[in-house]
Parts: structure tokens; sequence; C-alpha cells
């Protein structure tokens, strides 16, 4: 495939029904199911500049949306600094391999740069092979950290 020239840039209103669908194919590559209350909660967090998760979407060449990234500032104590962590990254299958994805993750850096973060930090399931090649190509392979999660009730 060639590369496509896209742009990458903070949500807005008039990206809610995009967004919505790119959620959307977030939630079923995981698995999850997606509730309206669920996604309007997190679509006000994203228009809210007092929030601290942020929404990215990446548009092609014709401004249809084909990839969503979710990020916010994580604290981290032991450097005594804040670092990006994104939490959610998804690129519609027809996007993925033109470039969509470099295009995504080179505006992360960017905005760690005008952020002073000095890292970026995700997490992805072990299945997603695809995805984790993708990775690796950036962060050099995962970090030797285990992830728990202990659920309340």
């Amino acid at each position: 495939m060639s590369e496509i020239d896209y742009t990458v840039a903070f949500v807005t209103e008039a990206d809610k029904e995009e967004w919505r669908r790119l959620f959307e194919g977030y939630a079923v590559f995981y698995g999850v199911p997606m509730s309206d209350t669920v996604a309007d909660q997190v679509w006000a967090w994203l228009l809210d500049p007092a929030h601290e998760l942020e929404g990215l979407i990446a548009h092609d060449e014709d401004y249809n949306g084909v990839g969503i990234i979710h990020v916010r500032a994580c604290p981290r104590p032991l450097s005594g600094c804040n670092i990006g962590f994104v939490d959610d990254m998804f690129v519609t299958p027809e996007a993925r391999g033109t470039g969509a994805a470099d295009a995504m993750v080179e505006r992360l850096q960017a905005l760690a740069w005008e952020r002073g973060w000095p890292a970026l930090r995700w997490l992805t399931q072990q299945h997603n092979q695809r995805g984790r090649a993708f990775y690796d190509r950036y962060a050099g392979g995962p970090t030797d950290f285990i992830l728990y999660h202990l659920r309340m009730g």
C-alpha cells in the first residue's frame, strides 16, 4: 500500500460521529461491550479541558476518520515528572499498513516533546500480535513489568 498523508489532531465536537465509530471498533477488537452511557462519558471527558484524558483523531486525505488515541499525563514519582500514558489506540483495519499508525505515533511524540514528557507508555494484550510488532518498532519491545488488575467489588 502507498503512504497516505494523514492529519492527526485533537478531537473537536465535529468529530463525535467518527470518534464514536472508531471507539466502537476499538471495543469490538478487545471484545468489550460498548454502551451509549460509557461512550458519552468518555466523549465528555475528551471535550472537557479540565479532564486529564485527551483524544486525538487521524483523518485521511478525504477527511475520513481512520484512527483514535486517548492519552493523558501520568505522574512518574521516581522521576519527579509526568510522562504520557496512552490508554487507547485504534486504527481501522482498512488503514493498517498505510502509515496511519505511524502518523499517530509521530503526533504523540511531538505532543510529548511539547509537554516535556520524557517518555510515553502504553499497554496492549498478548494476543495483539500485529499491534505488538508495530509498537516494537518504536519502543524496541515490551518492558519487563507485569500488569496487575485488582477489581473492587
